[in-house]
């Protein structure tokens, strides 16, 4: 696209739009399928409302440390972002700290609420030890 580059290559700045243009090129994206498959394909910065709620993921075969020989170099998709002109680096870390925080209080909740069901379900248990048992019975 020499004569108009807005048609041309787009260099996307942001990094999920860095991730979703390096896996459109390994997927065969011309056909049918391979738009559908990037269609259900959802990249975000940070951790976007209705996944914040959810308990992380860890996978075990893509950490850095199990992946990456010792010595070998790495790059932080942030980073890369931020020094190619990605103008969002400090928004995204103080959304992150807020997140964290939230998080924290929902978790100490939580367990709270999970502790007063326990000491609940202690006091009622002559109560439900009848019910329980021919529930038992049934298969439950």
């Amino acid at each position: 696209m020499n004569t108009n580059p807005a048609r041309g290559p787009f260099h996307f700045k942001a990094p999920s739009r860095m991730v979703w243009r390096t896996i459109r090129g390994m997927v065969n994206h011309k056909t049918k399928r391979g738009q559908q498959a990037l269609a259900r394909l959802a990249t975000f910065e940070g951790m976007p409302p209705p996944y914040d709620k959810i308990k992380p993921k860890v996978v075990p075969s893509a950490i850095r440390t199990l992946c990456l020989k010792p010595g070998r170099d790495y790059c932080i998709i942030g980073e890369l972002a931020d020094s190619v002109g990605w103008k969002h680096k400090d928004l995204l870390a103080r959304m992150e700290d807020q997140r964290k925080i939230q998080s924290a209080a929902a978790w100490e909740t939580k367990k709270a609420n999970e502790a007063l069901r326990a000491k609940a379900e202690e006091e009622c248990a002559a109560e439900l030890s009848e019910i329980n048992s021919t529930l038992a019975a049934l298969g439950h």
